[in-house]
């Protein structure tokens, strides 16, 4: 077992947040965890994360907006991005996600994303 990763986990829906940090922490990762645009990039500008799990769809922007002002804050980090609907194929080949996942997934799609890029495999 080697050691943790730090995620920043950005979902809108309480619930799902707590579910996914559990599970995550259960494994000895880090997360800090982001409700909106504005909490997500305050986050990301202010830690170094391993990787970014981001929602799409968050109340005050989108998850692409987070990238793009990560981006123009001249941040990139690794990320895994889900939405209930799926992503345009242009905005993938836009922000090069390293997962897509739709939502509803299995919280176990999510931890085998996280350990093949831990163990550094293509996703």
């Amino acid at each position: 077992e080697g050691t943790g990763m730090c995620f920043l986990l950005v979902d809108d829906e309480p619930a799902l947040r707590l579910a996914l940090a559990r599970s995550l922490t259960a494994r000895g990762h880090m997360v800090d965890l982001a409700a909106t645009h504005q909490e997500a990039v305050t986050a990301a500008l202010g830690t170094h994360y391993d990787l970014l799990l981001l929602d799409i769809n968050l109340p005050d922007a989108t998850g692409w907006d987070v990238l793009r002002d990560l981006e123009a804050a001249g941040r990139s980090l690794p990320t895994v991005v889900f939405s209930a609907v799926p992503p345009s194929a242009q905005r993938v080949r836009e922000f090069r996600p390293m997962g897509v996942l739709t939502k509803p997934f299995p919280i176990d799609a999510l931890l085998r994303f996280v350990d093949r890029i831990q163990e550094g495999k293509p996703v």
